[in-house]
């Protein structure tokens, strides 16, 4: 089956908050000393500022919204850093039912096809430690581990 990763549209945001409750439960498991119940937990205007802004697709399968993808456009430059231009994905996300179908990869296919028509220098993200089968499949994509957060808890 055809996957099309698009734009969505303003009235497409009950499949995209759906999507994003799925992601913040796993996130809830995984660490509920700092994430808690909330809705919605993609506030429609952030919603449409991405949208607007175009900083945010769908991967439509078999006409339905499969999977959300939410980026930033980042230029760092300083006096100690060398200037580069990166795409920092925010939030990748496949809807539970949807998952294993070749939506993340065609995700990343996306952001490569950007990553050249825009001449920018790398794709970045970050990955919770405990989510093991995302970190799993970043690897197996070619991504590798450049920086590390850690944490000091009481």
């Amino acid at each position: 089956m055809e996957i099309d990763i698009r734009n969505p549209r303003l009235d497409e945001y009950g499949a995209a908050e759906h999507i994003m409750e799925q992601v913040h439960q796993m996130h809830i498991g995984w660490r509920p000393d700092i994430y808690k119940q909330s809705k919605p937990v993609l506030p429609f205007e952030m919603y449409r500022q991405a949208v607007e802004t175009g900083t945010f697709f769908v991967a439509e399968y078999g006409g339905e919204i499969a999977g959300i993808l939410l980026i930033f456009f980042k230029h760092i430059e300083s006096p100690n850093h060398a200037p580069r231009k990166i795409i920092f994905v925010d939030a990748m996300a496949v809807d539970e039912k949807y998952r294993g179908k070749g939506i993340g990869h065609a995700f990343f296919g996306f952001l490569k096809k950007i990553k050249e028509q825009k001449g920018y220098d790398g794709i970045e993200l970050q990955v919770n430690a405990k989510n093991t089968a995302a970190y799993q499949f970043y690897s197996n994509y070619g991504f590798t581990e450049q920086s590390i957060n850690m944490e000091l808890l009481p």
